[in-house]
């Protein structure tokens, strides 16, 4: 069992671990959650003997062996394979051992132990868990410094994961994955022989590969049995009582103060009021849980939407200078459509963004689109292009240059940066910031089509949340390319398999997607052809979701017009009140009357949009 013992720590003048500990019995695998910059990361260079405490300490069993993802990505001229099967230290010692040794009862003694450690077949294991995570048999053989380090991180996770370590500390695996990957890591983490803590804000591996949920929140940690789902229930659950019970306490408090105040002059009830105060000291305060508001994500939808279809292609292909990456593409986009691409990295989801998003052309066949079609992009490489010395307020400015400071600050407000954050140098920002910032920068104009390449990567789950939020609001079409789950389930109702060259409807759900993919896996190690995506009816009911979308089109246009009067009338009076307010027409009392009753009249229409701007929302909220 690994202990965490009252530990104390402080990162400066914050104090991110307060006297907390937690028990984690043996071959439990825990989901660690909390809000970014909590100190979840610290706490496994704790557990890691990395970095030192205040007070308290870690316990954990003699001989244990701790196993996390190596910060610095293998990048020398080893092949994959060798680099994976090096992570079994004792292995690769008793395999060089065995090389050298003369003696034939240390002979003996090796051979034991490398069959116990199951060494023979480690190879075989090794490959399995590489191709997993997406290495074929060619690039297993290929040196690490061929890759790139999205996929030498890849590699070390690989290593780790062979190691098996008896406790496997795990921060944010997925952000190196495809879906593919992810799908097969939930599956790898699900059957874990060993004990697993794994940070991560991706909702479905903990719902579905962990049995414990950790979470950290005001320097306290809470230990839940079950998934995420269960501890957000067991959470609100504890909330309400706490709730409850500081709700008893406070009045209970009230009522000892309010006889203290009255009785303490008293002689005859000096010693009943000095009890009521001995209580009062006494009584423990009863901490609620606070939960803090997440910044909504906010995603202006176009002025004028656009007729369907929006895109077509006909027989297209895309690809760069000779080299075809795609081809034979026949699809349409409808201009509310909400599309989640699957299919590994280097199938070309990236190519057929860019093609889609106007930023390559067709190497041959046709696409149609509307010429007045306006789209937005977004892909985590975007966020190194924002100015490091700069401010949100200052790149807002550059889209809005003869805007007055106030709306530009308004703007920055709107998208996440209010007050003092809006001046935060981008260099001070978080990732997740980061990001926010670059979808309110694309999205500023209003697009008919927003391409969101693995928008979540440095999101906490309460921003994801948000994120699919502000997606389900947007009324344009949607692309999404994600290794999470849970947004894509949330958020789309058509998947697109890019693969084989081309792109074409899979016509199933994330559940048939996961049996195709892992099903692939397998079929391939045995070295048969990968099975056909299965059609299953669940594609009706995604069929559904965007025909209801349809139909809240009309609705949300009203909505939009009715936004659109309020916000006229409310301009039309402020200038009748201060032409009132300046005395102009003090010598003219019938132009002065004639004012107030046109502000009457913008105050009768204004309460009536607003009547209206209501019944829609309600009306488009039940739909």
């Amino acid at each position: 069992m690994l202990t965490i013992n009252d530990i104390t720590y402080r990162l400066g003048e914050r104090l991110l671990l307060d006297h907390t500990g937690a028990a984690i019995p043996d071959g439990a695998r825990v989901g660690f959650v909390g809000r970014n910059g909590t100190g979840k990361t610290t706490l496994f260079k704790i557990i890691t003997g990395d970095l030192g405490t205040e007070s308290g300490n870690i316990s954990l069993p003699k001989g244990r062996r701790i196993g996390g993802v190596a910060q610095e990505a293998p990048g020398g001229p080893e092949t994959l394979i060798e680099v994976v099967l090096a992570a079994d230290t004792e292995r690769t010692a008793l395999m060089k051992e065995a090389e050298t040794a003369t003696d034939p009862h240390r002979i003996a003694e090796i051979g034991t132990r490398l069959a116990d450690i199951g060494a023979h077949s480690a190879p075989a294991r090794a490959a399995m868990v590489l191709h997993g995570l997406g290495f074929n048999e060619e690039a297993q053989q290929r040196p690490c410094s061929d890759f790139s380090g999205g996929w030498r991180m890849r590699v070390a996770l690989a290593a780790v994961l062979f190691s098996e370590p008896d406790l496997l500390l795990l921060d944010e695996p997925t952000n190196y994955l495809d879906l593919e990957g992810t799908l097969w890591l939930y599956d790898y983490l699900e059957r874990y022989p060993h004990t697993v803590i794994v940070i991560s804000h991706d909702r479905e591996l903990l719902d579905t590969s962990v049995d414990h949920i950790m979470h950290l929140d005001q320097g306290k940690l809470t230990l839940y049995r079950g998934g995420y789902s269960s501890f957000e229930k067991q959470r609100a659950e504890k909330q309400m009582q706490l709730a409850r019970a500081k709700e008893k306490q406070d009045a209970e408090r009230k009522h000892l103060q309010s006889f203290v105040d009255r009785f303490k002059a008293k002689a005859t009830k000096a010693r009943q009021a000095q009890s009521r105060v001995k209580r009062l000291e006494k009584m423990q305060t009863i901490a609620t849980i606070i939960d803090r508001d997440v910044q909504p994500f906010v995603f202006p939808g176009p002025e004028k939407p656009l007729s369907p279809p929006m895109i077509v292609l006909e027989d297209a292909s895309a690809g760069y200078g000779e080299r075809k990456v795609l081809s034979r593409l026949n699809l349409s986009l409808a201009p509310d459509d909400r599309i989640a691409l699957l299919g590994s990295n280097g199938n070309g989801k990236s190519t057929f963004c860019k093609l889609i998003g106007g930023r390559l052309d067709a190497m041959s066949g046709e696409m149609k689109k509307s010429s007045k079609l306006e789209t937005a992009y977004f892909a985590q490489h975007q966020l190194d292009e924002l100015r490091i010395e700069d401010t949100p307020v200052g790149h807002l400015r550059d889209l809005m240059p003869d805007a007055p400071e106030a709306k530009v600050r308004s703007k920055a407000a709107q998208i996440g940066f209010p007050a003092s954050k809006a001046d935060t140098p981008v260099k001070l920002l978080s990732g997740g910031e980061k990001a926010r910032l670059m979808l309110g920068l694309a999205t500023f104009h209003g697009p008919h089509l927003l391409i969101l390449d693995e928008p979540t990567n440095h999101l906490d789950i309460d921003s994801r949340t948000a994120l699919v939020t502000a997606i389900n609001d947007y009324p344009g079409a949607v692309i999404l390319v994600s290794h999470d789950r849970f947004l894509i389930e949330a958020c789309a109702d058509r998947l697109w398999l890019v693969g084989g060259g081309t792109v074409k409807n899979f016509d199933g759900d994330m559940d048939d997607y996961r049996t195709y993919v892992l099903g692939a896996a397998k079929a391939e190690k045995r070295g048969k052809p990968a099975p056909e995506a299965a059609a299953k009816p669940k594609a009706d009911e995604r069929k559904e979701a965007a025909t209801k979308r349809a139909a809240q089109g009309p609705l949300r246009q009203k909505l939009n017009l009715a936004e659109a009067r309020i916000a006229k009338l409310t301009g039309l009076i402020e200038k009748v009140d201060a032409a009132l307010a300046n005395g102009a027409f003090s010598r003219e009392p019938d132009k002065a009357l004639q004012l107030s009753r046109q502000r009457a009249e913008l105050s009768e229409a204004l309460t009536a949009a607003e009547e209206e701007w209501l019944l829609l929302g309600e009306e488009l909220e039940s739909a």
